[in-house]
């Protein structure tokens, strides 16, 4: 089959571009801005890459267009289409689909699916459960939001039964306002967490709870559901209905707890202690993560003392918390923290790794995500961000006022318009010992590269 990949370079689409190929089908694609790794990578695998939606490319004339969330109908300012390429394949009557619909259809038939949704911590646990599964043996497939280290690609198509996805509550494409996740029709379902988000599509967050009861109205009774017990939206979720069986994480009650420190912990089962892991991840949302990833892997039969040995030599994931590099003492993280809570549970980790005392935090962040930019969450960000000893906003294209939403920080808070002044506003007050954390869904910038220059420069 030849797919043409509508927003092929989104991490989603690049990963199911990826899984095609290797499943032998025949895979072209374009998007705006087709530059490297993503481009690399694609066109290493023998994809071709078109910058750009023209109309042309409904001559290439494959089986079936796969459009990606990206595209829309919207209009420019002229009025010409932003997309023409998605208006040629309307008007011509070709067939197309969603990137969640083509993958249940073709890639997770007949697979054991395991499904990982939250709020938070999406990525990092279908990362660790990918590896407790690769780790005992079961070749799972996956394809995960991101680059888990341990495996340096972020989708396997895999030989064994097992599928472990990352399963985004997002809307699925401009026809399709359903949730991706109610395409993958899990057999194991991982709810990790869920607050309020994505403020563009969702009104309040009990509308994100019925979406995720969709989810469960998929699972079988077969099936497994995996939930955090701290949760009680996820509570609100279970009891719309749920038809599957049920194991919890987390709280002191739980099917699945822990004891001690995030870094080094007794993984508990009903009670009794299975084994300890001691890692080098930090905070208590990685805890909880390791959790989910145990208990949803013990409904393959993966016993947890082999899940939590597999875990200790589990390496994170690319943009979690990664040391980009060090200069004069100074330490810059990237880190792909962009809600509230995220921020708050990365500096929070942070914080406790470091001890009393550590060096200083300096909390780098751009309010880049849909539902921050629509300032839905502002007041919630000098709780986020109280571990920190000082915070740096890039206020670029937002249309709040970012200096009020952080006055309640006073002297720990400074607003920045462009990439340079921000860069030197950190430079300015850096000292050896600190610790910067530059935190955005986006490139940021090359905001990283730039403090690091900047800070090498700083000293003669």
């Amino acid at each position: 089959m030849h797919i043409h990949i509508l927003g092929i370079c989104g991490t989603f689409m690049g990963g199911l571009a990826a899984l095609a190929r290797e499943a032998g089908h025949r895979v072209t694609g374009c998007d705006m801005g087709v530059y490297p790794p993503m481009s690399d990578q694609l066109r290493a695998l023998g994809i071709d890459l078109i910058e750009g939606f023209d109309a042309g490319q409904l001559a290439l004339k494959p089986d079936v267009f796969v459009v990606g969330n990206v595209v829309s109908r919207a209009r420019l300012s002229d009025g010409s289409p932003k997309f023409p390429l998605m208006e040629a394949i309307l008007d011509s009557g070709a067939r197309y689909t969603s990137g969640p619909q083509w993958l249940a259809e073709h890639l997770l038939q007949g697979r054991h699916v395991l499904a990982v949704a939250g709020t938070h911590g999406k990525t990092t646990t279908t990362s660790m459960l990918s590896w407790v599964l690769d780790q005992a043996g079961l070749e799972p497939g996956f394809l995960v939001g991101g680059v888990p280290l341990n495996f340096g690609v972020s989708a396997r198509l895999g030989q064994g039964r097992a599928f472990v996805i990352e399963a985004d509550e997002y809307d699925t494409a401009f026809f399709d306002k359903r949730s991706k996740f109610v395409h993958y029709r899990p057999r194991t379902a991982v709810l990790n967490n869920l607050e309020f988000d994505h403020a563009d599509i969702f009104d309040n967050l009990a509308a994100i709870e019925r979406q995720f009861h969709h989810l469960l109205r998929t699972v079988p009774a077969s099936g497994r559901v995996v939930y955090n017990g701290l949760e009680d939206s996820l509570t609100r979720v279970l009891a719309q209905g749920c038809w599957s069986e049920q194991r919890s994480f987390g709280s002191t009650v739980s099917d699945f707890s822990a004891e001690g420190e995030a870094h080094d912990f007794q993984v508990l089962r009903h009670g009794q202690a299975m084994g300890r892991l001691k890692w080098s991840l930090t905070g208590v949302h990685n805890q909880l993560n390791a959790l989910a990833a145990i208990a949803a892997a013990d409904h393959l039969g993966v016993a947890p003392d082999l899940a939590i040995q597999a875990l200790s030599s589990f390496e994170n994931v690319k943009r979690r918390m990664e040391i980009r590099g060090q200069a004069h003492g100074v330490t810059v993280y990237d880190d792909f923290a962009h809600h509230p809570t995220a921020i708050r549970t990365t500096l929070d980790g942070l914080r406790q790794r470091l001890g009393s005392g550590g060096g200083r935090i300096l909390a780098v962040f751009e309010p880049r995500s849909n539902t921050m930019k629509l300032g839905t969450m502002k007041s919630q960000l000098p709780w986020s961000l109280a571990s920190a000893d000082l915070a740096f906003c890039h206020t670029g294209g937002l249309d709040w006022d970012a200096a009020e939403a952080l006055a309640p920080l006073q002297d720990k808070a400074r607003t920045a318009p462009d990439i340079a002044t921000l860069v030197q506003q950190v430079c300015a007050v850096a000292q050896p010992g600190d610790q910067v954390v530059c935190m955005s869904n986006g490139g940021f910038g090359g905001v990283h590269g730039r403090l690091l220059d900047a800070l090498r420069a700083s000293v003669p």
